[in-house]
């Protein structure tokens, strides 16, 4: 008979491994995590980190008791142990199946469990489903499923396994309400920490517009929903849109489209186009704004003049410009600037540009400056604050050193004095292209490009800027042309690292115009080749591809009060 029995074999216990260490967060990453946030937030990310995990203090499972009631086993089979291996990143648990027949427990399985959530931070083997079919528990620690429990939540614990009593009573353990408490307040306090990451990002990197007030996107503008507009050509494509060529009839504008995360700058920029008292010949024109689109799919617009010659910036790439050209677009330009920077009649503010730079100025048909570009201006009206301002916006190029800094003085002056700092540069472009000096004219520079590059970070041009104090280089034969030579002073009057000590605006018309009249009175003949037509009153005549043009000597005296450094001294 014995012949005829199967005998039933136990499975040796595995030969234990050594223990993994666990991986727990980086120290290092947490503090460098934690002291870039403010003090408010960093008792909450501690908490959420460092809150009983995957990777927290928590009791790691090697072993557990081992059973499996399809092989027919015996009773003494309960006492097999199991060496849990899974993966080295991964949790471990211990399990155990039963059954619950008309009050006798018939047990399944007990075994090893892979990583699973449900099974975090218990302690003890305990089934909360009402009335299952097929009982199972879960738990930590090493051997934990060898007393493992029935426990809805409208009774007390049943427990099984012949381990303990079917008829024992035991109350809640602390640790379940530890447990309850945890998984409940963990998520709120993560709620509330990304709430209060989300507000703290907001005010310090959001949008940087001043504060003015809310535009409504109003319906199609009386200008636009009476005549047809057709999107002609792309033209550029800057930070905050992108503007096109369009056309209505018999007359070409310019469409500046604003996605709608982009609805603030448009609201700044139209609430700037009409201001009180906005109307002036060397600022771009304003013709209409309005919200295009229905639903989800919708544009903001501004539609303003077409200038066919494009910005100061794009001109000079392709282009040189004469002595006469220069001053005119220099004048034209100061003044649009001293326009915005200056309270007018009509209640109009004084405004800020902060965002000044050759690419913002465009060229009208005969070379008229217009300043354009709005999006990040703030006006100053009295009696009323200029509201929430970031101080570091604009291009970095073009940042004055007291930006690159953040030592910004919130006050008009300081933001005015910020842009006669790129009025500086946006000359120094123009002077580079000119004609009027000896020896040839150089290819189109941006400013900085030679010392900091074309891509300059904000860290290269503090350096530049700040640290080295350099500006963009003025060439000794500049200096020996009359009439560049008092631009060349002017220049650098403006670029100053003193922002008191910068030229306003009107002063840089002043400026101009006495440095037209001092090259005249010298009587200096410069030789030409831009086939631009000329706007100053000069006789010129043809000889081959060049024009000769001999300067007509002012009547009226330079005044001094008007006459950059070295030069009114002398005339003094």
């Amino acid at each position: 008979m014995a012949s005829c029995q199967q005998q039933q074999q136990r499975p040796p216990p595995p030969r234990p491994r050594p223990q993994q260490p666990r991986r727990h967060p980086s120290l290092l990453l947490l503090l460098i995590i934690t002291t870039r946030l403010p003090l408010l937030l960093r008792p909450m990310l501690l908490l959420l980190l460092l809150r009983p995990g995957p990777c927290g203090s928590v009791a790691e499972t090697r072993q557990c008791v081992y059973y499996n009631g399809s092989l027919g086993w015996d009773g003494e089979a309960a006492v097999a142990s199991e060496l849990c291996d899974g993966e080295r990143d991964k949790r471990q648990h211990c399990y155990a199946t039963w059954r619950n027949s008309s009050g006798t427990v018939r047990l399944e399985r007990r075994g090893c469990w892979l990583d699973d959530f449900n099974c975090y931070d218990r302690t003890e083997c305990v089934e909360t489903t009402e009335n299952p079919m097929v009982f199972f528990c879960c738990c930590n620690g090493d051997f934990c499923n060898g007393n493992f429990k029935y426990q809805p939540s409208f009774q007390l614990p049943i427990e099984g396994a012949a381990l303990l009593s079917p008829d024992s009573k035991k109350p809640p353990e602390p640790s379940q309400l530890g447990n309850v408490l945890l998984y409940t307040m963990v998520p709120l306090l993560g709620v509330s920490l990304l709430l209060l990451l989300a507000f703290w990002l907001y005010r310090h990197h959001g949008l940087p517009y001043a504060h003015h007030e809310d535009v409504e996107a109003a319906p199609a503008s009386p200008l636009l929903g009476l005549k047809p507009l057709q999107l002609l050509e792309l033209q550029a494509r800057g930070r905050f849109g992108c503007v096109y060529r369009a056309q209505l009839p018999g007359q070409e504008v310019a469409v500046k489209v604003f996605p709608p995360e982009h609805k603030a700058s448009w609201q700044n920029e139209v609430a700037m186009f009409t201001a009180a008292g906005m109307k002036h010949e060397n600022l771009l024109q304003f013709l209409a704004a309005e919200r295009r689109g229905t639903g989800l799919d919708f544009e903001f617009w501004i539609i303003t003049l077409f200038q066919h010659k494009g910005s100061v910036g794009d001109y000079l790439k392709g282009n040189v410009v004469t002595w006469s050209e220069l001053c005119h677009i220099a004048e034209t330009m100061a003044r649009g600037l001293s326009f915005l920077h200056e309270e007018g009649p009509d209640l109009k503010p004084a405004i800020a540009h902060r965002d000044f730079k050759s690419k913002n100025v465009l060229l009208k048909s005969d070379l008229t400056a217009c300043v354009a570009d709005l999006g990040l201006a703030v006006k100053f009206e009295p009696g009323k604050p200029p509201g929430d301002m970031h101080g570091q916006v604009g291009t970095r190029r073009y940042m004055a050193p007291e930006v690159l800094e953040g030592a910004i003085n919130f006050q008009r002056d300081a933001f005015l004095r910020i842009d006669m700092y790129a009025v500086g540069l946006v000359m120094w472009e123009l002077v580079s292209r000119c004609t009027v000096a000896d020896g040839p004219v150089g290819d189109y520079r941006m400013p900085f490009e030679d010392e900091a590059g074309q891509h300059p970070s904000l860290e290269d041009m503090q350096e530049v800027v700040v640290n080295k104090k350099q500006r963009p280089a003025l060439r000794d034969c500049w200096r020996k042309h009359p009439g560049l030579s008092q631009l060349c002073e002017t220049v650098e009057e403006c670029w100053d690292h003193d922002a008191e000590a910068r030229l306003s605006a009107g002063c840089v018309v002043e400026r101009v115009c006495h440095a037209r009249r001092v090259a005249e009175a010298s009587g200096v003949a410069t030789t030409t080749t831009s086939t631009t037509s000329s706007t100053s009153s000069s006789s010129s005549s043809s000889a081959g591809d060049a024009t000769i043009t001999i300067m007509v000597p002012s009547a009226s005296p330079p005044n001094p009060e008007l006459l950059p450094g070295a030069a009114r001294e002398s005339s003094l």
